[in-house]
């Protein structure tokens, strides 16, 4: 992303907060219908990719929208490991 991107994804999402509150913004976030459509702001393809979203969104006062993703980095270490297991 490039700055004029990111300060707009902020902007835009505290507006949201606003107008919607950060629990139901939060729930509305993670419903399956919008899931494929979120996947690059809040990605799970790569751990460091998935830290700058934490990051960003923490920093811009919207860090409860991360838990889910706070909770994904730390069960990864643990999934990548029974992934090496199985394949072996």
């Amino acid at each position: 992303t490039n700055s004029s991107s990111r300060i707009f994804i902020k902007i835009l999402f505290q507006e949201l907060v606003e107008y919607m509150g950060l629990a139901k913004l939060n729930s509305r976030l993670h419903e399956p219908e919008l899931e494929n459509y979120l996947n690059g702001l809040f990605p799970r393809d790569s751990p460091r990719d998935t830290r700058f979203a934490i990051n960003f969104f923490t920093s811009i006062g919207l860090g409860g929208l991360t838990d889910e993703l706070r909770e994904f980095l730390k069960t990864l270490p643990k999934r990548m490991m029974l992934e090496a297991a199985t394949e072996n």
